[in-house]
């Protein structure tokens, strides 16, 4: 593996520019359904039925729990090298979406499924901020 790789940085399309230029105002969106109030993450390409074609960005609360997690112990990037072992959470937000991320702040043996967990921000690159989790 090379030394010093740089960080995988992800990057925003017409799909998810809304996502990323709020991260980088510290807010977490989700699209929502104008009709039936149905929530999705992440953002897909719109598709030619009327209902789908009516999804808005909305504000998440950025609170959630730990609907499951892993513990990578090899890394899956050569930036991740020295990082390992790390933690990945899926954490299911109070809107009912699940969004994975990492979980900040805790102990890797001390993630518990269906901890409390509130989303928080950083910045990876003068571009790009990520959302991740902290015990909250």
């Amino acid at each position: 593996m090379p030394p010093n790789a740089p960080r995988p940085l992800p990057f925003a399309d017409t799909d998810t520019k809304a996502f990323w230029d709020a991260c980088k105002r510290r807010e977490l969106l989700l699209q929502r359904n104008r009709v039936n109030g149905q929530y999705r993450y992440p953002p897909v390409p719109e598709i030619n039925i009327p209902c789908y074609q009516e999804w808005e960005w909305v504000k998440s609360g950025g609170k959630g729990k730990v609907y499951t997690f892993c513990i990578p112990h090899h890394p899956a990037h050569p930036y991740f090298r020295d990082k390992v072992p790390y933690n990945v959470v899926l954490v299911e937000l109070e809107e009912g979406v699940r969004i994975t991320a990492n979980l900040v702040g805790i102990p890797n043996d001390q993630i518990k499924i269906g901890m409390p967990v509130v989303v928080d921000f950083e910045d990876a690159s003068p571009d790009v901020t990520i959302p991740f989790f902290k015990p909250g």
